[in-house]
């Protein structure tokens, strides 16, 4: 590792929170009202915690096949959350996805931990980090913060590493950082890629779509997370693991297609 992850994120959030809003700025996007706090706030929840939690859970004996698996769980949360906090309808179709959806997880955290070794202070903080981008994803549907894609992206990146860099500072090692070729090029990737294109994708998403929608795209993690993990980081990968998706999948599909039109509980 060329960092620590929460010094890296604090980093990685700031940089990538400071280039949007000046880019945002440049564009005459900052004019205006900007509920600046709401965006904090979303972006301590939706990036400082949902990441922060993600990554440090990440550095325990965590393989990333299972940190995929439980991290694809959040569009069966939030189908079951949607119901109370967003007003979605709760047919059959969806109670049996739910079921089916946190059996398939419950049995694989459960192999995996007892078989593999897992690391059950991980599967905690992964759980809490599903926890957090749950909550961010309800939220940011409820308030609904109105301000240019930009400045959204931006003011939750920016309050998110204004959170964790302080925080890293004081829990981890800024000594141990090994600012390199190495390094550089991580934070590209994730300033670039991850925090400018993906995220500005995702919120995007969220902004044309509805909650449980835009969260079924991470039903593609299960089987990607844990091939990717036995392909490039030689994970162990299993009969019963291969398995264990089939329900998580099904489940998913089941709980988020409800969504797809004013027919959906026939």
């Amino acid at each position: 590792a060329v960092s620590p992850p929460t010094l890296f994120l604090g980093i990685r959030f700031l940089l990538a929170g400071t280039l949007l809003l000046a880019w945002a700025g440049a564009r005459g996007e900052l004019r205006g009202r900007i509920p600046w706090l709401t965006l904090a706030w979303l972006g301590v929840l939706n990036q400082g915690g949902y990441q922060g939690l993600a990554w440090n859970a990440m550095a325990q004996p965590l393989s990333s096949g299972l940190a995929n698996v439980i991290a694809s769980t959040a569009p069966i949360v939030v189908a079951a959350l949607a119901v109370p906090l967003l007003g979605e309808r709760l047919t059959l179709r969806r109670v049996l996805g739910l079921a089916l959806g946190f059996a398939g997880v419950a049995f694989l955290v459960r192999h995996r931990i007892a078989v593999t070794g897992e690391s059950a202070l991980g599967v905690a903080l992964m759980i809490g980090s599903l926890a957090a981008m749950v909550a961010g994803t309800i939220a940011f549907k409820r308030v609904s913060p109105t301000a240019p894609l930009m400045v959204v992206v931006g003011a939750q990146q920016l309050a998110a590493g204004a959170a964790l860099l302080p925080l890293g500072l004081a829990l981890e090692d800024p000594a141990s950082m090994q600012v390199g070729v190495q390094f550089v090029a991580a934070m590209a990737w994730q300033i670039g890629v991850v925090s400018v294109g993906a995220l500005m994708l995702w919120f995007l998403l969220l902004r044309r779509g509805s909650a449980g929608s835009a969260t079924a795209l991470h039903f593609l993690m299960p089987p990607v997370g844990l091939i990717m993990g036995w392909a490039i980081l030689g994970e162990p990968l299993g009969a019963t693991d291969l398995l264990s998706i089939v329900p998580i999948a099904f489940g998913i599909w089941l709980a988020t297609r409800v969504e797809a039109g004013p027919s959906q509980g026939r």
